[in-house]
């Protein structure tokens, strides 16, 4: 199966062209740490990488992309461009979340404790979810306060993410259960997860964990300058 992985959902902006069959055949790896302005470049990027990659569009299997949590702004990004490329192409694609892609490279054989991934909300907030060492989600992807953490998490739970040190502290663990302090994932293990994924479950669809922070006008009016 060959892959389009797109990232937008935080500061990187990020892609990967993925050929899960293909035997020697190495992956094409695009990212940069931009925080803003990943409209601007997503486009030019794509190219790059297609263009390494020696791949048409119309070769691509599947197109996989990041749902959030993230940035309003970013997803939307991520989201437009591959639901574009699925509508015109008429191939699948299926969204990933980024809490799932920063814990991909943990679980399975790679070690047996439950990964619990945080990435920094706002003020004590975390936005956060726990993972089964096997890979299986063990709570939802949700938006949790430091303070409620230390009578739900295992006690052999290891944590990644850019919120690790401050859950670790909250939480009376050791900072040796630290796997990663990354902010973003990294966009060959979205393209990863984006092979095994249902595209009938993978709905490419924002995961807003929050509502956005923009107030509706009040009886319809029109700001005016």
């Amino acid at each position: 199966m060959r892959i389009l992985a797109i990232d937008t959902a935080l500061v990187n902006c990020a892609v990967a062209v993925w050929d899960s069959d293909g035997v020697g055949v190495p992956p094409v790896l695009f990212c940069e740490t931009i925080g803003r302005g990943h409209a601007e470049r997503l486009t030019g990027m794509l190219g790059e990488a297609m263009a390494e990659a020696s791949c048409a569009f119309s070769d691509l299997d599947r197109i996989a992309v990041t749902t959030g949590p993230g940035s309003f702004t970013g997803m939307r990004v991520g989201l437009s461009a591959a639901r574009g490329f699925g509508l015109v192409l008429g191939k699948p694609v299926v969204g990933i979340t980024t809490l799932a892609a920063m814990a991909k490279p943990f679980l399975g054989e790679v070690q047996t404790h439950p990964v619990f991934v945080s990435m920094e909300g706002k003020g004590e907030e975390i936005y956060c979810q726990l993972f089964g060492a096997e890979g299986v989600p063990r709570s939802p992807a949700e938006v949790r306060r430091l303070s409620e953490l230390s009578e739900t998490l295992p006690p052999e739970t290891r944590f990644v993410g850019a919120s690790s040190r401050r859950v670790v502290e909250a939480v009376g663990a050791s900072t040796d259960r630290i796997l990663s302090e990354a902010a973003c994932p990294d966009v060959a293990d979205v393209a990863r997860l984006g092979v095994l994924a249902d595209p009938k479950q993978a709905r490419p669809v924002p995961l807003y964990l929050r509502p956005p922070d923009a107030a509706p006008q009040k009886k319809g009016k029109i700001a005016r300058l």
